[in-house]
């Protein structure tokens, strides 16, 4: 995993030494559709070696909001479009082969008819939610205003925090994604968790349906 991270690392620093903050609304639009690429080493590195290193001062920490909320909106609108043109209409054909079912998309909808500001919002703020919540908001086909508005919004504060400690830190940036890693690996336990629970329902359901037609089938 660190060898991985290592490549990431090495990748980002070029990107940024060629196209400056472009590449990092490049990265992180990456990192919002759906695409593992840590915004913790992206935006820290932003912090470091376009504001910190170049003799800049903090206020331009701002910029590395700015920009890294581009991106961040830029890779979620994308995934956003993908859940709602393509991801819905499949889930409503094939989601019973993924043990989806239509009240499943319904209950969707409506949790996100009703808390999808704060969900685009705070998910901006939680490692490994962040990259993915794009969509479901999509399938669910959350308000496209709101949900862009809230994770520009969201994604702002969550790239600013990053580039501001990248800059404090200067060439210790790494001590950052050190900070955040432990964070990582609770947050991926309760999404499996929760994973596994909404599989043993939906089979546990399955199994009872079946035993109900089987009874009816043998009166």
């Amino acid at each position: 995993m660190e060898a991985i991270e290592h490549q990431i690392v090495l990748f980002l620093q070029n990107l940024i030494q060629t196209i400056g903050w472009a590449g990092i609304v490049l990265a992180m639009a990456i990192e919002s559709a759906c695409v593992p690429l840590p915004s913790e080493v992206t935006m820290p590195l932003a912090g470091w070696m376009l504001i910190q290193a170049k003799g800049l001062s903090v206020l331009h920490t701002f910029w590395a909001g700015w920009w890294g909320a581009v991106g961040c909106t830029i890779g979620s609108v994308f995934t956003y479009w993908v859940g709602a043109k393509g991801g819905r209409p499949f889930l409503e054909k094939y989601g019973k082969y993924f043990l989806v079912r239509a009240h499943d998309i319904e209950v969707a909808d409506r949790w996100f008819s009703k808390y999808g500001e704060h969900t685009a919002f705070f998910s901006r703020l939680l490692p490994v939610v962040r990259t993915f919540i794009s969509l479901p908001a999509g399938i669910a086909r959350m308000n496209f205003i709101k949900f862009t508005v809230w994770s520009f919004v969201g994604s702002f504060i969550w790239c600013w925090a990053l580039g501001w400690g990248g800059y404090v830190l200067g060439a210790h940036w790494e001590r950052v994604r050190d900070l955040m890693r432990p964070f990582d690996i609770p947050i991926v336990i309760i999404v499996g968790v929760a994973g596994g629970v909404f599989i043993y329902r939906r089979l546990k359901t399955r199994r009872q349906e079946s035993v109900t037609i089987g009874a009816k089938e043998t009166e």
